[in-house]
């Protein structure tokens, strides 16, 4: 056991060392090979561009040392040996907690599972690597007429776009979307760029996203636009739904209106069943005065193609309700049910629909200092929630997805907890789930 720790020790304090060296050594490689490739000589060698672009790479991970996303705190102890956090403290970041751990050149970021999330390099060895990195990689490919190094080239690229890739995320993650967006159309610029010549739909439409996010409309809509034009509508065609939200922000006028429902109707064509695509619709029609008619014939013609589609009838159901009738939503549902009465949707949806209208009826109730009308609308109230039961009930019966049966579960908890004193049925429905949230 004693030698064991021996060199556990020796090897931490080699970690140690090295991740002190690594640092120096990146940046003067990086100054190195830059002097290299201001010699008029050597300048017009393809190697003297590769390793600059690979020096650049280098200094770009330096300043993470040994440390990789997906660890856990306890490897990383070992791999970083004596480097210890300066800070430790608890964050926010897009509704999670995280741990963060402050050190000289980088913050670690552990997910609730203590693994590390996010590497944010704050010192880095070379400001804007991997960008000159690519540059460097761009020249050695001008300089290569023979081609000969097409494949190492083309390697190194696709390494960059990974790197420019994960940044994005990261500061995405951080809730720097403006950067995020940066990122991401670099990572898609640098697969395109030769011999790499790759093209990153993925990377172009989380670009486009997050400019959409930032409200940079007409930067989004060029880029959605791309992604078309590459074949990648994104899920579910949400592309389409983006590309019409966009142009209704830049072109108010009728022309524009057109443009975004033209659009609406193009991927409601694909993808009948998304429902961002369906309520972009409603909301078109609704507000241009339109109607609704033409989208319920949309649906039709869509049932008519595909009559066992039970997810068709549920975003009819969820059309339906959107306007109002929720009488016909719930047949809808009833129909999604009837035709897959596996799909969980059919059931959640009904559920939903008169949950969120008993949630209306008791807020009106509250604001009611009439005592008669407060007196009808609570009974109102407790007939509608009482109908959530049942398809509830039914959606947790058919769901196989963990997560989504503990929501329903807590759905039925809060509903039966209201009506416990009513019946014995109601307080065995609330034991049971109340049971099954605590196991």
């Amino acid at each position: 056991m004693k030698k064991t720790l021996i060199v556990l020790a020796l090897l931490a304090s080699f970690q140690v060392a090295d991740a002190q060296s690594n640092v120096n050594s990146a940046a003067k490689a990086v100054e190195s090979a830059l002097a290299a490739s201001q010699n008029e000589k050597k300048a017009t060698k393809v190697a003297t561009w590769m390793k600059l672009a690979q020096a650049y790479v280098d200094a770009y991970g330096a300043p993470a040392g040994n440390v990789w996303l997906g660890a856990d705190m306890t490897s990383l102890q070992l791999s970083m040996g004596n480097e210890k956090p300066s800070a430790v403290e608890m964050v926010t970041l897009n509704g999670a907690q995280y741990t963060k751990q402050v050190y000289e050149n980088k913050n670690l970021y552990f997910n609730a599972n203590g693994q590390l999330s996010v590497i944010e390099v704050v010192k880095p060895v070379v400001d804007n690597a991997l960008p000159k990195a690519l540059e460097a990689y761009k020249k050695a490919y001008e300089l290569d007429e023979k081609h000969s190094k097409d494949k190492d080239i083309s390697a190194g690229i696709k390494a960059i776009a990974e790197k420019l890739n994960q940044e994005a995320y990261n500061s995405y993650t951080l809730g720097d979307v403006k950067k995020a967006e940066e990122y991401f159309e670099a990572a898609y610029e640098a697969s395109a760029q030769k011999p790499c010549s790759q093209i990153d739909t993925n990377s172009l439409y989380n670009a486009a996203f997050t400019s959409w996010s930032i409200e940079n409309f007409s930067k989004a809509k060029a880029m959605f636009d791309k992604c078309l034009g590459y074949g990648y509508y994104g899920d579910n065609g949400e592309v389409f739904a983006k590309l019409s939200d966009c142009v209704s922000h830049i072109d108010t006028t009728a022309a524009g209106k057109a443009a975004a429902k033209d659009y609406l109707e193009q991927g409601f064509q694909k993808y009948p069943t998304s429902e961002s695509i369906v309520f972009g619709l409603i909301n078109y029609y609704m507000t241009s005065g339109e109607g609704t008619d033409r989208l319920f014939e949309l649906l039709q013609q869509a049932k008519t193609t595909s009559p066992d589609n039970a997810s068709l009838y549920y975003v009819e159901g969820q059309a339906y309700k959107q306007i109002g009738d929720l009488d016909k939503a719930a047949k809808a549902y009833d129909e999604s049910a009837a035709k897959d009465p596996n799909y969980v949707f059919a059931y959640i949806g009904k559920g939903q629909m008169y949950y969120d209208k008993a949630l209306e009826l008791q807020e009106k109730a509250q604001n009611e200092l009439d005592d008669a009308k407060y007196m009808a609308l609570t009974q109102e109230f407790e007939v509608t929630l009482k109908k959530c039961i049942d398809p509830f009930e039914q959606a947790y019966v058919v769901c196989q997805d963990p997560a989504i049966k503990s929501t329903i579960a807590e759905y039925l908890k809060q509903i039966y907890y209201r009506f416990r004193d009513q019946d014995p049925q109601y307080q065995a429905g609330y034991e049971k789930y109340n049971a099954f949230l605590n196991n």
